[in-house]
């Protein structure tokens, strides 16, 4: 009797509810695989947010740069920077100072009264400057790279 009560309790065991999905038909993964997934939808998060974060506009960075290309396009004639179209500098809504370096010379330009003064006057923490550089117009025919740099309070 408790051979069939033994046997009896086996095969019940064996034909409950576990052994109606045999262990071959269960979903699982492997450790590494695991891993692998993980670490991946990791980087791919931190590479979203890295680039969400580059793509958020900066008010003080984007006001600079657009006033450089605001100027850059008064002054470039043929993608050539003349130095002598510097004398108006306007850039509407922006007290802008304007500075080309090229060759070993250097140009000024001021937007107005309230545009920022030459570098040794201004401090770097009350500015904002942008830069690019640009090919410059220093004699007929002869042109030189030089640094447009373009410099607002912020």
């Amino acid at each position: 009797m408790s051979r069939d009560s033994t046997e009896s309790g086996a095969s019940a065991t064996r034909n409950g509810p576990s052994a109606a999905f045999p262990t071959a038909d269960r979903a699982a993964v492997e450790p590494i695989a695991a891993l692998v997934a993980v670490v991946v939808v990791g980087l791919a998060l931190g590479l979203y947010a890295g680039a969400f974060a580059d793509a958020a506009p900066d008010g003080r960075r984007s006001a600079v740069k657009s006033a450089l290309d605001r100027v850059e396009g008064r002054v470039t004639v043929g993608g050539v920077l003349d130095p002598d179209r510097m004398r108006r500098v306007e850039a509407p809504g922006t007290a802008i100072a304007i500075e080309l370096e090229a060759d070993g010379e250097r140009w000024l330009a001021a937007s107005g009264p309230d545009a920022p003064g030459p570098p040794g006057v201004r401090t770097p923490e009350a500015v904002a400057v942008a830069e690019r550089r640009v090919t410059v117009r220093v004699a007929p025919g002869r042109n030189v790279r030089g640094t447009l740099r373009a410099v607002v309070w912020r």
